[in-house]
């Protein structure tokens, strides 16, 4: 079982992992260990609510298929077992990305104050500028 948090588990039956052989340079034994785990989730078939499910469709991400598959390649380590909670604990992160709400941001006005400050920033700015010119002789 697979625990997202405190509320939210999902049960092994709905994970499909299976052992493949990594890429990449290795040794001897590259050509003869399945190291690398290859991890296949159902969004349409799993027991999230059906909210978390729709966020998960409507994410741009290129581990989800169109057809609701969310497929995680994990061989960064050595060992199967490594391999497999890497997979596990990235699954768990891309369910964890999509139950936060993030809130939504409230248009402000600068205060008049500010807005003083900063006009009169610029003019002393302005003023610089002039007192750094060539002085023309003919005026």
């Amino acid at each position: 079982m697979l625990t997202i948090n405190h509320t939210l588990q999902i049960p092994d039956n709905e994970i499909d992992i299976s052992p493949i052989r990594a890429q990449g340079a290795g040794g001897q034994n590259v050509n003869k260990v399945s190291s690398a785990i290859h991890l296949r989730f159902d969004i349409h078939a799993s027991s999230l609510p059906e909210v978390y499910k729709q966020r998960l469709l409507a994410l741009n991400d290129r581990r989800i298929t169109k057809q609701g598959i969310i497929v995680i390649k994990a061989q960064q380590y050595r060992t199967q077992e490594q391999n497999r909670e890497a997979a596990l604990q990235r699954l768990a992160e891309l369910i964890k990305g999509i139950m936060r709400t993030h809130k939504r941001r409230m248009a402000t006005k600068p205060s008049r104050n500010s807005q003083k400050k900063r006009l009169d920033s610029k003019a002393k700015h302005g003023r610089n500028k002039l007192l750094r010119r060539k002085i023309d002789p003919g005026e």
